[in-house]
């Protein structure tokens, strides 16, 4: 249970000690109830930890108690902590969290509930960003036991229980923060239960020395929206399911293909190439850069990457990476476009960065960001290839660079007219209009 505490300066702050009585009633609404305001007409109830006593215990020593409300297990994982205010399904069925315990710096979590597994009509998932949570456990300030949304079916707590994953309240994340902050993204255990707080860890397991997106990658190749006039071979690392909408929604024909699959191969299939986001570090993917660095001379079509995708078009084009002191996670980070000066307001998710000090001959920096001067993207100077760190597509805003996606499509479409000269539905940037045009065969 949350309390605010009014002292006399408080009382006279909020105009009394009525306006402060009131403040207070307003917030035990969302907090000292464990019974939600619907329930989940999909999902059978299930019972979580939440009488447990629950605990964040970082390698560097520090430990935050709180208490569970999630699963009845513990995890160990890398902290690391998002900034963002809404969208914590979608941030949680994140492939790119894979591996992590995520802290939340919004202060209230959970006051929307979860909702159900609505699909678009292109089979997509409308709510969340995969099928399963991928983070391996949530630390918040403030639970909100009761919830209240139109489309809400449970409770996140009710949610993570069925997905297995701990979750822990009543902690203080801003001081969380500021060791992240200051030490770095630490590797730490969620321990759920006293035995396990008390218990020392012998070894916290680094996620990042796995291949993590070999975990969280199509194991076969999958097709979306087969009646797309554009086909685009993406290579998926770890791919959001907006990123697939944001795709067929314009007019593509998406071939989901596994991380380390050979499309060069059948290069002669696709009319352009994308590399999605994924989990980790980008040097585990060596398979994936090679098959990149060929497709850079030999592919000739447009090629676009999004987060690891501009990672591993980095190490392709002969750059190094290396591991931020606490990553870029939120809604709100600023990124600056080098060619044109304009500053968008991006959502990122990433721990890793290229460096870009030593750029290849052809190759220049294409956005930058403007808090700490990190590559935000690249992209080649006489090829249509060009990658960017953030998250054009991000399902829970700012949608202020969506825009990418109708150049990358713009130009595979001018490509094709160009190779080929075709008959076929152009679509416009406006995924309603289409029109039809007629190319003469040069």
């Amino acid at each position: 249970m949350s309390f605010l505490i009014f002292s006399k300066s408080s009382s006279a702050l909020f105009g009394g000690p009525k306006i402060a009585r009131n403040l207070f009633a307003i917030r035990k609404l969302a907090t000292v109830s464990d019974s939600p305001v619907h329930s989940s007409p999909f999902v059978p109830p299930v019972t979580s930890s939440t009488s447990s006593l629950a605990a964040l215990k970082l390698k560097s020593g520090q430990i935050f108690k709180g208490t569970s409300f999630g699963a009845s297990k513990s995890a160990i994982g890398e902290a690391v902590f998002t900034t963002s205010l809404v969208g914590y399904p979608e941030s949680m069925t994140d492939p790119s969290y894979r591996g992590q315990l995520l802290v939340f710096t919004q202060p209230l979590i959970g006051n929307y509930g979860v909702p159900g597994m609505a699909k678009d009509k292109y089979g997509l998932l409308k709510y969340f960003e995969s099928e399963a949570i991928h983070c391996r456990g949530i630390i918040v300030s403030d639970y909100a036991t009761k919830y209240s949304h139109w489309n809400a079916v449970e409770s996140l707590g009710e949610w993570c229980t069925r997905y297995n994953i701990p979750a822990i309240s009543g902690v203080d994340t801003r001081a969380i923060v500021h060791v992240l902050r200051d030490q770095g993204s630490t590797l730490g255990q969620l321990a759920i239960g006293s035995q396990d707080i008390e218990a020392p860890v012998t070894q916290f397991e680094d996620p990042n020395q796995s291949n993590l997106v070999a975990e969280v990658s199509t194991k076969v190749p999958i097709e979306f929206n087969p009646e797309g006039n554009l086909k685009i071979a993406v290579v998926d690392c770890g791919i959001k399911q907006n990123i697939i909408r944001c795709l067929v929604s314009r007019g593509a024909h998406v071939t989901l293909l596994p991380w380390d699959y050979d499309y060069n191969k059948e290069a002669h299939k696709y009319d352009g190439l994308f590399i999605s986001n994924g989990p980790g570090s980008p040097t585990a993917l060596g398979a994936t850069v090679n098959h990149l660095r060929n497709a850079i001379n030999t592919f000739n079509k447009p090629i676009f990457g999004i987060c690891m995708g501009n990672l591993v078009l980095g190490l392709a084009a002969g750059l190094d990476s290396y591991k931020l002191r606490f990553g870029n996670r939120g809604h709100n980070q600023p990124a600056v476009n080098v060619v044109n000066g304009q500053c968008v307001i991006t959502s990122q998710n990433h721990g890793y960065a290229l460096k870009d000090d030593n750029l290849p001959l052809g190759w220049e920096k294409y956005f930058i960001n403007a808090n700490d001067g990190s590559n935000e993207g690249i992209r080649h100077l006489t090829k249509p290839i060009r990658s960017v760190q953030f998250h054009p597509e991000a399902k829970g805003g700012p949608q202020d660079t969506e825009y990418l996606f109708n150049e990358f499509l713009d130009e595979v479409r001018a490509d094709k007219i160009k190779r080929h000269g075709a008959d076929y539905i152009v679509e416009e940037t406006i995924p309603t209009q289409r029109e039809r045009i007629a190319v003469a065969v040069a």
